[in-house]
């Protein structure tokens, strides 16, 4: 008995491995992409906050030193494409926490930031899309000639 024409399995692998590959493909795809801004966002808010608590303590007073910091966190943001990503800069000092700028203190500056996640819809009347918390903080000592210049 032959059989018929259309139980043989001639040339159907090829459309199996497109098919297969396509649908095992863009889920790969799309985790090098949300791998690829999570850690573009990890290394933004790491940067912002590291170069925001240098700037602060090389400033000429505190209320110069709170522009310049949240200057700083602004510019880094905006390097790695995440400027109109909502940030907060939070700033503490040790061991006068009255006074940041006091010779050899010690300046932290912590920096969140949400990452949003790529191609990712706003569903349901989300305001804003889905995204990853991102925190990163940086403590910097105030030079021990600071403001003896």
């Amino acid at each position: 008995m032959r059989p018929s024409k259309l139980s043989r399995d001639e040339g159907s692998a090829a459309l199996e491995f497109v098919t297969a590959g396509f649908l095992l493909l863009i889920p790969l795809v799309y985790l090098v992409l949300a791998m690829a801004a999570i850690q573009g966002g990890a290394l933004s808010v790491e940067g912002a906050s590291r170069q925001a608590a240098r700037v602060f303590v090389q400033a000429a007073d505190a209320g110069s030193a709170q522009a310049r910091a949240q200057t700083a966190v602004d510019f880094a943001l905006d390097d790695f494409g995440l400027g109109a990503v909502a940030s907060t800069v939070k700033i503490s000092c040790h061991p006068n926490p009255a006074a940041c700028l006091t010779r050899r203190g010690f300046v932290t500056v912590t920096v969140t930031a949400s990452v949003p996640l790529p191609l990712v819809p706003n569903v349901l009347a989300l305001k804003t899309p889905l995204s990853i918390p991102m925190r990163a903080t940086s403590t910097e000592q105030v030079s021990r000639f600071w403001g003896a210049g």
